[in-house]
């Protein structure tokens, strides 16, 4: 089970972007990464092409690494650690260690 996925809330805990929070945009598992919404945005050159007519410089969102988020507590809208639980029918849900609500 993941510990973070696509459209979670989360909040960036080390680096340039430190305290920030965004929703989770595209989770990379093999490389242990993902991208967040409006966070680690460099800008990049690129050269005139039919994606890019004008040419210039794009904003892109770069991955940052999964070890460095944690997901937000919907109730307190603090950073929070989860704990997993089985339920009946045999599925899995993240419980908030802080208000113990389902994420």
């Amino acid at each position: 089970m993941l510990r973070i996925r696509k459209d979670d809330q989360v909040m960036v805990m080390v680096g340039k972007d430190k305290g920030k929070t965004g929703k989770v945009v595209r989770v990379m598992p093999k490389l242990a990464k993902a991208v967040i919404e409006n966070i680690n945005v460099v800008k990049k050159s690129v050269k005139k092409s039919d994606t890019y007519p004008q040419g210039g410089y794009v904003e892109l969102e770069k991955p940052i690494s999964l070890s460095n988020l944690m997901l937000v507590d919907k109730k307190s809208n603090k950073p929070t650690r989860f704990l997993t639980r089985l339920l009946k029918d045999g599925g899995k849900v993240r419980i908030s260690k802080k208000s113990e609500e389902t994420l």
